[in-house]
């Protein structure tokens, strides 16, 4: 049977952190929390879509919006983010590891990460690591590592991480999609080997329509690129239907750590949300082990 929305909980009294929250997955993730009662704090690049984010949904009648300045490709936001998170609130339940950049020419972050290695992997890394004990505080506590097909595809580069060498847009941004599985396998894995309580879970939206598509085609002015999408547009669903999985994954009483949501219709492009197969990248303990320590290492060196 389907799982949609109707079937997630109710969710009063919970607290959950959705970055990237003013558009796309983001956005229809943040709604469908707020209406099931949760207090959501959207995080935004800028206080300003936050803010506007936040007079969006109120003014569908959603309540229990606060917004959060959070830019991923800058730690010392990220730390000023962690930091009013633990002042306003004395736990949290969900952190959902949402926003990302797809694909654009070669961009450094504020502490010289490829831009997205640094988005979609290293700073969703360190927000983690800095919300950890808040997410400590509450009973059945997850964080959701929204990943993307092109995981199957990616490749952790270890002898060329940071792109120093050789760049090319897709390979990159395979590589961050497959980082975020393996951190969430190596998450649980030190979740459960210290006695921890909080679950680390991971999902993927298929194809969704949500603006990662067409500003990857404007950053790069690939006219080949805008084409691609406009005949593969039949195969994209709808960026509601794309949350569906990490949804499922954030308040399913079903949903459990070790598996890779995503929609359940053919080749996972699109559909409700079921168990898909596993990225084998991602299987390798050992490589996810190391991938954790060197990002450790870089986020404690340039935080």
């Amino acid at each position: 049977m389907a799982w949609t929305r109707a079937d997630m909980p109710e969710l009063q009294g919970r607290t959950a952190l959705v970055t990237g929250a003013n558009s796309g997955l983001g956005l229809e993730t943040a709604r469908a929390l707020a209406a099931q009662g949760a207090t959501v704090l959207l995080a935004c690049r800028s206080q300003a879509k936050a803010e506007h984010t936040q007079a969006q949904l109120k003014a569908e009648g959603l309540s229990g919006l606060e917004p959060l300045e959070l830019n991923l490709a800058d730690l010392a936001s990220v730390g000023r983010a962690a930091t009013a998170v633990a002042e306003r609130h004395p736990g949290l339940d969900l952190l959902i590891n949402n926003a990302g950049v797809m694909a654009p020419p070669l961009e450094r972050s504020a502490q010289g990460f490829e831009l997205q290695l640094g988005v979609n992997h290293l700073g969703h890394f360190a927000l983690t690591q800095a919300l950890l004990p808040l997410l400590e505080q509450r009973p059945g506590a997850r964080v959701v590592h929204v990943s993307s097909g092109a995981a199957y595809f990616g490749r952790i580069a270890f002898d060329d991480l940071q792109a120093q060498r050789r760049y090319d847009p897709w390979t990159a941004y395979g590589q961050s999609k497959l980082a975020n599985v393996m951190t969430a396998l190596e998450l649980q894995r030190r979740l459960q080997g210290s006695g921890s309580r909080v679950q680390s879970l991971v999902a993927h939206p298929g194809l969704a329509r949500t603006n990662l598509q067409p500003t990857s085609v404007a950053a790069r002015g690939s006219r080949l690129e805008a084409l691609a999408y406009r005949l593969m547009d039949p195969l994209f669903q709808s960026a509601a239907m794309g949350a569906l999985p990490q949804l499922f994954a954030a308040t399913a009483a079903e949903a459990k750590p070790g598996v890779f949501y995503g929609p359940g219709g053919p080749a996972n492009l699109k559909g409700y949300p079921k168990p898909c197969r596993m990225p084998p990248a991602a299987l390798d303990a050992e490589a996810c082990e190391r991938l954790w320590e060197l990002s450790a290492a870089a986020v404690n060196l340039q935080g």
